[in-house]
């Protein structure tokens, strides 16, 4: 059963769809993975964003009409593309293309300490437009209880095995959390408050999801509580993936999005 919070969505002026409320609804009746797929309904998760960098491939998510939040790993320069509506990789109908206009990985991000802050924040260089298929999710509370043992969701274009291909269309998977402290029978001491755990239960996010959402409902609205971090080499299912924890972080996105 999902769990429901007490509401509270991440504002932006002027828009016609709330945050976390998706205009078409996501069909979560058949659960599954992303790791051997289950497709998502089309632009039913519309703050899924992908990042076409230089060499790579991300996720993120769109929180208003100006930002989206990314893993800081995901190496984003002012070059490179964020891509807004998908569903199918190969189709360009209805999609929006916009420039990435400034980045701002978390200060403390420190890959060699397996990856503590991994959060990026990127500024649109001109507004999403929303839509029926483009619209933000909400953000979890720095006061936020996230409880471990309910069911949340992840998505992205990632690898559907371990050495296969990045998805064409986008993908879901249901995720149990974790708390920290069964984390680290996996990961050891590297997992850290400012980390959120959830799977193990024979689902992965695997490579090509990195920066892309893990979200809970709240009282009806999805809202972000986890960005992929980092996992087991070989997207095991049986191991937990480990996503950045939006309640530990959220005080930093609220100040460099106030002050940029």
């Amino acid at each position: 059963m999902v769990f429901l919070w007490i509401l509270s969505c991440f504002a932006f002026a002027g828009a016609a769809y709330g945050c976390g409320t998706p205009a078409i609804p996501p069909d979560i009746s058949g659960y599954s993975d992303i790791v051997n797929g289950e497709e998502a309904r089309p632009h039913s998760w519309p703050w899924q964003v992908y990042l076409l960098l230089s060499g790579s491939f991300c996720g993120g998510s769109l929180i208003n009409q100006n930002w989206v939040v990314t893993a800081a790993h995901c190496s984003a320069r002012e070059s490179d593309l964020v891509v807004l509506g998908a569903h199918d990789r190969s189709s360009t109908e209805d999609v929006q293309k916009i420039r990435v206009g400034k980045v701002f990985p978390h200060p403390k991000f420190n890959k060699t300490s397996r990856w503590n802050n991994d959060i990026q924040l990127i500024k649109l260089a001109s507004p999403a437009q929303i839509n029926r298929r483009v619209s933000p999710v909400c953000l979890a509370e720095t006061t936020d209880n996230v409880p471990a043992g309910i069911t949340c969701m992840t998505t992205g274009w990632g690898q559907t095995s371990s050495n296969g291909d990045l998805a064409n269309r986008l993908q879901q998977a249901a995720l149990p959390l974790l708390t920290n402290s069964e984390c680290r029978r996996f990961f050891g001491s590297s997992i850290t408050s400012k980390m959120i755990c959830a799977g193990a239960n024979g689902t992965s996010s695997c490579s090509g999801d990195s920066g892309g959402p893990l979200v809970c409902q709240k009282a009806g609205a999805w809202t972000l509580v986890g960005v992929v971090s980092f996992g087991s080499a070989d997207c095991d299912t049986m191991s937990p993936g480990v996503y950045a924890r939006v309640t530990a972080l959220r005080a930093w996105i609220d100040r460099t999005i106030a002050a940029n």
